[in-house]
């Protein structure tokens, strides 16, 4: 569950092509990187998701620009 906000707050680096997103004021929290290069940020106190940081940020929009990047905020299932 996303952590209840009426603000977010978004930071890109481009020398890393990063973007930070975090869902009210940045806190502490547990990363879990649910797939390459995405990472969901959760408090590990109630399990709510309170960001996510997305590694290759410009790359992955300038490989697909008419296309949404999807972002999965739980752990895929390896099989």
């Amino acid at each position: 569950m996303v952590q209840p906000t009426n603000k977010i707050q978004m930071k890109y680096d481009r020398d890393a092509d990063v973007l930070y997103c975090s869902f009210g004021d940045p806190q502490e929290a547990i990363s879990i990187e649910t797939e390459k290069g995405i990472i969901v940020r959760k408090n590990p106190e109630n399990d709510q998701v309170v960001g996510v940081t997305i590694a290759n940020f410009f790359q992955r929009f300038a490989d697909r620009p008419d296309q949404a990047v999807n972002v999965c905020l739980e752990e895929e299932a390896v099989a």
